[in-house]
Parts: C-alpha cells; sequence; structure tokens
C-alpha cells in the first residue's frame, strides 16, 4: 500500500510545470455584465483509467494527456481564477493496465488529489461490479451524482446522491447526474439490483428543484447518454430539447471532442449548452460563466490540449 502512495504522488508532483496549453481562442455567447460573480467549470469525461500520457509515437494522440499534466494544469487555474468547479462525466474506469492491476484505486485517489468537485457514472465504471464500485467508493473524496440509476435494492443505497449544490460567493451551482441505459451495455450480473428509470421526466423534475425551490443560479447536469445518435435513443442533444432549466450539459459516453459548446434551445425557449471533450484525459474542458445578480450571465470557453511542451 506505502508502493501504492508513493506511486500517486509521484504522478502527479512529476507532472506539475509540464503542461502546455494549446487554447482555443476565449469566445462569448453574450456580452459581459458589469457586475457580475465569475465561476469556472472545468470538466473531463471518459478518462479510462489513463493515468499516463499517450506515448509520442502514438498514431492519433502522440504524446498527450496524462494525469499528472492535467493535475498541473488544474492547479495553474486555481491558482488564477476564484470560483472554480471540477466535475466529470463518468467512465472513470477501465482502458489500461492501470485499471486491471489497481481495480480503480489509482483513479479515484488522484481525482482526490486534483481534488475533483463532483462525478457521475459511466456504464464503464460498473466494469468490476458494482460491488467492485462499492469497495473503491471511499477512496474517491468527491461525491458521485445521479438520478435516474435506482440503487435502492444495492450496496450502493444512500451511497449516490442524486444532486451536490455548490456555493461559490453569491452564486448557487447545482449539479446532477445522468446516465446510460445499461442494459444491453453492462453485465446484469455486474449491476446487479440497479433500476434504470427514463432520463428526460427525472432530469426536468430535478433541474427545476434546483432552479425553482433550491433558487440555483446555475444548473449543470452531469451527463453519460452520449452526445447523439442516428437512432431515437435518448442523446444530450435531445435531453436538451425535451427539458427545462437546465444551463449546461457536461456529457460523456460517446468520445465527441466538440470544439465549442453546442447551443440548443430547450422547452423555455432559452439556450441550454452541451459540451463534451473526448476521452483519455487528452482534453481539459473549460468554461467561463459570468453571473449578474438577476441570474442572467454570459459564458466563453476554452478547449485546453494536455501535452507535453518540449514535445
Amino acid at each position: 500500500m506505502s508502493n501504492r502512495r508513493k506511486f500517486i504522488k509521484q504522478t502527479l508532483l512529476s507532472g506539475f510545470g509540464l503542461a502546455s496549453l494549446n487554447l482555443v481562442p476565449l469566445r462569448s455567447f453574450a456580452a459581459k455584465k458589469k457586475k457580475y460573480v465569475k465561476i469556472t467549470i472545468l470538466h473531463t469525461n471518459d478518462v479510462h483509467s489513463h493515468i499516463e500520457p499517450f506515448p509520442n509515437n502514438d498514431p492519433k494522440y502522440p504524446g498527450l494527456g496524462g494525469a499528472a499534466r492535467r493535475a498541473a494544469l488544474i492547479q495553474q487555474i486555481r491558482s488564477e481564477e476564484q470560483n472554480v468547479l471540477l466535475l466529470d462525466a463518468g467512465d472513470i474506469f477501465q482502458g489500461t493496465p492501470y485499471f486491471n492491476l489497481y481495480n480503480g484505486e489509482i483513479d479515484f485517489k488522484l481525482m482526490s488529489l486534483m481534488q475533483y468537485d463532483c462525478a457521475t457514472i459511466g456504464n464503464h465504471d460498473f466494469d468490476n461490479g458494482i460491488d467492485g464500485l462499492d469497495k473503491m467508493l471511499p477512496l474517491a473524496k468527491f461525491p458521485f451524482v445521479n438520478v435516474n440509476y435506482d440503487f435502492n435494492n444495492t450496496i450502493l443505497k444512500d451511497k449516490i446522491h442524486p444532486y451536490k449544490i455548490f456555493t461559490k460567493e453569491s452564486v448557487k451551482v447545482g449539479v446532477f447526474g445522468i446516465g446510460v441505459e445499461l442494459d444491453g451495455l453492462v453485465g446484469k450480473k455486474l449491476y446487479k439490483g440497479t433500476k434504470y428509470n427514463e432520463p428526460v421526466s427525472i432530469a426536468n423534475q430535478t433541474a427545476q428543484l434546483l432552479k425553482m425551490d433550491k433558487k440555483c443560479d446555475l444548473v449543470i447536469c452531469l451527463s453519460h447518454l452520449g452526445y447523439k445518435y442516428k437512432s431515437g435513443k435518448i442523446s444530450d442533444l435531445k435531453l436538451a430539447e425535451k427539458t427545462r432549466n437546465i444551463d449546461l450539459i457536461i456529457g460523456g459516453h460517446t468520445h465527441t471532442f466538440l470544439e465549442k459548446p453546442t447551443k440548443i434551445r430547450n422547452l423555455s425557449g432559452k439556450n441550454t449548452l452541451i459540451t463534451q471533450v473526448g476521452w483519455a484525459g487528452i482534453n481539459l474542458g473549460r468554461l467561463d460563466f459570468y453571473v449578474n445578480e438577476n441570474q442572467n450571465y454570459s459564458v466563453s470557453y476554452q478547449n485546453i490540449r494536455i501535452k507535453n511542451k518540449s514535445f
């Protein structure tokens, strides 16, 4: 166990100062207000146990990613900004020998050291079974959220939150999670008694609760539904169209690299933003919300490519 702790610390510390930022130029969907609170949302999805960078000779992602570089970048941004939330949209597990060897221990401990604020559950997070996920949960020093998986008849009962509310200065940010249907993606013996509920209605109910009852200025959905499909399967695009009160959907599952957030008119005629940063920890997503006292806001964004500056 001591060797694992040493490895985790060395993994993070060795990368500090190595991040090279390939920034998408800042763009804004609206003019900034004169009086506002700036909320910086950082996000990842589908990291899939990619602790180390891709090798320099990788044909698609040469030298990209790496937990240490991501940690250094997050630390840098936190040193520059007052109100930062770090979120993940699921599929933390499965993808490299690190998961095969450590069963998620390394992933959760590294994310805890990076001070993630919240995450949702992806289908691959059940790859060691619901019992394996439960065993690793105490190592995650951040909450998991999901509203459409019913865990009442499982070992995860009362361990996954429907939502969390974060207060940054005068701004309240409500975060909830939505998961993809497990049947057909995950073996029944792995998710056991977990019941999947249709996501649209429960997303609407939760967003209304957060926006109207809890008075959240921003409502964020951590979605592991997938960005879009050719079939009628529920996706982030469809979820945005069929709901109201969701300001931002941070997506996962389809490993979609979006150059900029997609704007979708929701049921209230307002814009819901959708974003996703691919997979394997290659990018760190960033959105800066400038929220005024009337709950109006403007947004700027960056997709930050994580790579070694010397490569």
